[in-house]
């Protein structure tokens, strides 16, 4: 068995060391001179394959200039935590890339999720979401789809947390009209959608079939916040082999604004529960 990937944060902390030292100028071997180690030990840490002490950790970004004293001690805690192993390591989980993805729904603040076709998994009853993955054309085994749903159902815990993060979705009217799991699948799925709207972390919205053409007609995202300035925002795009995460600036912006037109193009929240209650009863 190979060595187990690197959490997030680990990741996140070497990536921090790079930007820091090559900002201030500095080769790894004058920051292996600084904490007198190898070479080889900076390269290890800065790629996330070695974890770094909180000492050692401080005295580098003391080192590269980084003087603002709240936000080492961010760096130094992400560190901290950048060893911890999840729930998420219980399960057989695959691609890699969702582990990740599932690391930054647990750390994040705000959490904004645009989904045309299905209902965002964070609100996915069980039977909806065991009905998304008999629908693959990968022929999952069953028990396989049952340590699946399971997965999904311990992320959605995040929202039952004493700090629960907020979380946006915009969904497609063709999210509550395709009758995902046959009608009773899909009526308790509409039910629940309706029991989740009144949670005040949670903010949902409808983009109508009526919107036309919108901002988002090139498909579906996430886009995920932190509250430390350690973490810049994220935006996430799943695809059938995996997920694509973009962290560059103009990335993350491209997103942030697309999903702010699309709040504009929806229905207002109280406009999208009518909705979904008409399609309830038209069911």
């Amino acid at each position: 068995m190979g060595q187990p990937r690197p959490s997030v944060r680990r990741r996140r902390v070497a990536s921090l060391l790079i930007r820091h030292r090559e900002a201030a100028d500095k080769t790894p071997d004058e920051a292996a001179a600084r904490i007198d180690c190898h070479r080889s030990k900076i390269s290890r840490m800065e790629n996330a394959w070695l974890p770094i002490s909180s000492s050692e950790l401080r005295d580098l970004l003391t080192f590269y200039g980084v003087d603002d004293p709240a936000y080492v001690e961010e760096v130094v805690a992400l560190n901290r935590q950048g060893s911890e192993r999840g729930w998420a390591q219980r399960f057989d989980i695959t691609p890699p890339s969702y582990v990740d993805y599932i690391d930054y729904e647990e750390s994040a603040s705000h959490i904004r999720s645009f989904q045309p076709m299905m209902v965002a998994g964070l609100l996915q009853t069980a039977d909806y979401a065991r009905a998304v993955y008999r629908a693959s054309p990968f022929d999952i085994p069953p028990e396989r789809i049952d340590e699946l749903v399971a997965v999904r159902l311990q992320r959605q815990k995040v929202l039952d947390h004493a700090e629960p993060p907020r979380l946006s979705v915009i969904l497609g009217e063709a999210s509550l009209r395709g009758h995902v799991g046959g009608v009773h699948v899909l009526r308790k799925q509409l039910d629940h959608l309706r029991k989740l709207a009144d949670r005040p972390n949670i903010d949902l919205q409808v983009l109508p079939f009526t919107a036309g053409a919108h901002a988002g007609i090139m498909g579906s995202f996430v886009l995920f916040s932190f509250s430390t300035a350690a973490f810049s925002d994220v935006a996430c795009v799943e695809h059938q082999a995996g997920m694509l995460y973009m962290e560059k600036p103009e990335e993350t912006s491209a997103y942030t604004l697309t999903f702010d037109s699309l709040r504009s193009s929806a229905l207002s929240a109280s406009e999208s529960l009518d909705l979904l209650t008409r399609v309830i009863r038209e069911l």
